[in-house]
């Protein structure tokens, strides 16, 4: 072969069928090894011609395209290596057809000078050189039903095989694609959840632009109920990093396709008022409701509406609003009745902590268990930890309103915390400070449970869809204590710290403030617990005031359209 420049890749494309799909190839020069004659044994060494790197690559790309993995991976430096490579490519992608076209080098390849290598050297011992040869790829996908064509161009190098002298093809990921590098491979992999419509409790569809708050929560049901309901994800060839990390997607194999909507237990009508009403106060704000004669969760609100879910899944004291499960054990012991009379000092010491009410109230004994409910007196309800044996009011918050169980509603949520303690802790948590932590999810469930007398877990997805095990209390409310602290609700209603604002509403209506003390924040947490009918909510607004002053605007606004 004369001096001067040759072209590293010269040919045309070739059809192959096998097995009744077309694949592609390209014929290049065909030859014999240049340097020794293979008669003599010798190991050929030197520049590979312009023929040798045609014919190893040719070879190569031929039984790639032809589906013969084992043939093109033996015409490689690493055939274990590429083998499995080539094999996935048709297999685990669902390849069916594959092209590949061979292209001008940019610049033709010198011939060597001196015994100097042509192309690039990237031999691994003395004398092995390497010549580059650019290809396009077009490779034809069958997944799901859908077709894809995918189309890119890459390369391989052919270097001298320093034991046998032979030309091949030095194996590297990138020869199956450019985007890979050492260790990565590709592999096919979903995009994400199964695209799915979640509809409200009459079957309309559920959005995140109608309801922001609901954004988080609609992601979620995707995730889990998509495939339930029949739903198929859509799949992609993406980048499998070397520690087994998902890389970055570089061809959509199908489009995902949704099932049957999912029902949920979301009431539209008075989602629409949470979601007006929780931006009246705050920023920081969030609110729940829920049906007390099925457990259904009918809305969820949070203020700002995209982000953490905290009606859901936050912590926080939950104020006067646990006098509801304290008044509960009292009442279920026998020795109290709400005209019971119940002392309501201005400052009480029980386990060697001063406790007081908020507004530093003193009824001193012409009060009783309902109207201390009512005033939501601090100091007469840390009173009764005298009476009620250590663990009575937690047992009460587990056994009978469900806190702390483990809930399954059908999206993540936290099920209260109601620790057992005994001196300053014990009466902390009969007013709901200390270590009691609760969200509006949970204080609506035991504004439910009092309204209904019995708990009844919630949910946001009707447990028929999956058949996933809810949450059972142990006991339930007696009749007669259920009567007595739905009387002692409405009471608060009507003539308690409720009136200013909830008051007004017509009805079947029970309330409960609560105005939480947290350490750090220069104001205290506003709750409000109530129901009207077969609706109970709960909302919290961090760092304000009093409950009814902000919380009960929020829980008033949406009860007053049920």
């Amino acid at each position: 072969m004369q001096r001067g420049t040759r072209s590293a890749v010269i040919g045309g494309l070739i059809a192959v069928v096998v097995g009744g799909v077309a694949y592609g190839g390209y014929d290049l020069y065909h030859g014999g090894l240049t340097g020794h004659d293979g008669s003599d044994n010798k190991v050929a060494t030197g520049p590979l011609s312009a023929t040798e790197v045609g014919s190893a690559a040719n070879g190569f790309l031929t039984a790639w395209a032809a589906g013969d993995t084992a043939k093109a991976a033996a015409l490689t430096d690493d055939p274990s290596q590429a083998s499995a490579a080539l094999s996935s490519f048709r297999t685990n992608l669902h390849a069916t057809a594959l092209t590949l076209t061979p292209k001008q080098a940019q610049g033709a390849s010198t011939a060597p000078q001196s015994g100097a290598g042509t192309g690039a050297s990237t031999g691994t011992g003395t004398g092995a050189v390497s010549d580059s040869v650019p290809f396009s790829a077009k490779a034809t996908f069958a997944y799901a039903g859908q077709q894809s064509s995918w189309a890119y161009d890459s390369a391989l190098t052919v270097v001298r095989d320093t034991t046998t002298g032979k030309p091949v093809v030095k194996w590297a990921p990138s020869v199956v694609n450019p985007r890979l590098a050492a260790g990565q491979s590709l592999e096919a992999a979903p995009t994400g959840a199964a695209p799915m419509t979640a509809v409200d409790r009459t079957g309309k569809p559920l959005s995140a632009t109608a309801f922001p708050s609901l954004s988080g929560i609609l992601q979620q049901l995707a995730a889990r109920y998509g495939t339930k309901v029949h739903g198929t994800p859509g799949m992609a060839v993406r980048v499998r990093e070397a520690n087994g990390t998902a890389g970055p997607v570089l061809h959509t194999l199908s489009q995902g396709k949704a099932g049957s909507p999912l029902p949920t237990t979301i009431d539209s009508r008075l989602q629409a008022e949470a979601e007006k009403a929780i931006k009246t106060e705050g920023p920081d704000a969030s609110f729940v409701a829920v049906q007390p004669s099925t457990g259904d969760i009918l809305a969820v609100a949070d203020n700002p509406a995209y982000g953490y879910d905290k009606a859901m899944l936050g912590q926080y004291a939950s104020g006067s609003t646990f006098k509801v499960i304290t008044a509960s054990t009292l009442l279920s012991t026998g020795k109290y009745t709400p005209t019971s009379k119940l002392a309501c000092p201005k400052t009480i010491t029980y386990g060697g902590r001063s406790f007081h009410n908020v507004e530093g109230e003193n009824f001193a004994n012409a009060t009783t268990v309902a109207t201390d409910f009512a005033a939501s007196c601090n100091t007469a309800f840390i009173s009764t930890a005298n009476v009620l044996p250590d663990g009575a009011v937690e047992s009460e918050a587990k056994d009978v309103f469900g806190l702390g169980l483990t809930w399954n509603t059908g999206v993540s949520s936290w099920d209260g915390k109601v620790p057992a303690g005994s001196g300053s802790l014990k009466a902390s948590t009969y007013i709901g400070q200390g270590e009691v932590q609760v969200n509006p999810l949970n204080m609506a469930s035991v504004a439910a449970t009092a309204k209904s007398g019995v708990f009844r877990q919630p949910v946001i997805v009707p447990d028929s869809v999956d058949h996933r095990q809810l949450a059972q209390a142990p006991r339930q409310l007696g009749s007669t204590v259920s009567a007595e602290i739905r009387s002692m609700m409405v009471l608060t209603a009507r003539e308690g710290t409720a009136e200013p604002t909830i008051g007004s509403l017509s009805g079947d209506v029970g309330a409960k403030t609560g105005t939480a003390e947290v350490d750090g924040q220069t104001k205290p947490n506003s709750w409000f617990v109530a129901y009207r009918g077969d609706v109970a909510a709960a909302a919290v607004v961090p760092n304000t005031g009093e409950g009814y002053k902000y919380a009960g605007k929020i829980v008033t606004a949406v009860l007053s359209v049920s």
